[in-house]
């Protein structure tokens, strides 16, 4: 797999969403890289890495994943994902013995019924128009208005974000030979499995925006559910990518978390530890609308 190394300290690893690559990380990388060295990769498929000779799923992506740490003396790094990276980092650490502490982004794989079909739709109309749009993209997201109607689904600040980043990952999108698949894959494939109580015993934490629109804020009670030994931080006023949307919380929350601390009080991040301060965190966030 190509991937890039950058800062000094403990390896973190980064995994990117479908259609991403090592640069997804651009908004949080110099923050993490004071304090780490980051090892950002692009999956089989995507950005720099060829795709797989055969299905590239969850699982073989897990498979990849796991041999190119051992392969680079890496098995039991710190691992981050976003989107479809944190369903995979959550299937690392349900493995156990691959990688060590954990923190998943907005992971992907907890929707049920109606969602699963409104997942598949949306990106699958998403992925049509940027292709489309591929020739004249640079123009598009350079203009406000055209990037906040491109990123309604992914980011709750579009206009916010630096033109150049977001060019660049939706150019991402559109060259992946395999986005098709996986997206079909996510939707359809694997169920995701989870883990059962006190299997896992390093950090692990699961980060969602409140105004996801990709996986649905509700479906954070499903996650801790299925990984009941995961903490939750809910990100305000925040989309699919925190670290978009949201990049000196996110960096924080990573480098909090998997820097061994278990409480709060120090970084004034915010936890909801069970279904029941899950539930009470939902009814908040529907009280305040």
């Amino acid at each position: 797999m190509h991937y890039i190394r950058c800062g000094t300290g403990k390896p973190l690893l980064l995994i990117h969403g479908l259609g991403g690559h090592w640069q997804s990380w651009n908004p949080i990388l110099a923050d993490l890289a004071t304090k780490r060295e980051v090892i950002a990769v692009d999956l089989p498929g995507f950005g720099q890495t060829p795709r797989l000779a055969g299905e590239t799923s969850i699982g073989t992506l897990a498979d990849e994943t796991a041999a190119f740490l051992q392969a680079h003396g890496l098995t039991g790094i710190d691992a981050v994902g976003s989107s479809m990276g944190a369903r995979l980092v959550l299937e690392l650490a349900r493995r156990g013995g691959i990688i060590g502490g954990a923190v998943a982004l907005n992971p992907g794989g907890f929707w049920q019924g109606w969602e699963r079909h409104a997942f598949f739709s949306s990106i699958y109309l998403s992925i049509r128009l940027l292709r489309l749009l591929r020739p004249v993209l640079p123009a598009v997201c350079a203009n406000p208005v055209c990037r906040a109607l491109l990123l309604a689904q992914f980011s709750s600040r579009p206009t916010k974000l630096a033109p150049d980043i977001v060019t660049d990952e939706l150019c991402s999108y559109v060259a992946s030979p395999v986005f098709d698949e996986m997206l079909a894959q996510l939707a359809y494939g694997e169920e995701q499995q989870g883990a059962p109580r006190n299997s896992i015993t390093q950090p692990l934490v699961i980060g969602w925006g409140r105004r996801d629109r990709v996986c649905f804020p509700w479906q954070a009670k499903r996650a801790l559910a299925m990984f009941p030994d995961a903490q939750l931080h809910w990100f305000d006023r925040c989309g699919h990518f925190p670290h978009w949307d949201a990049p000196a919380e996110a960096a924080q929350l990573i480098l909090s978390a998997l820097g061994g601390a278990r409480t709060t009080a120090a970084t004034g991040l915010s936890y909801a530890r069970d279904e029941r301060h899950v539930e009470q965190s939902l009814s908040l966030q529907l009280a305040a609308r």
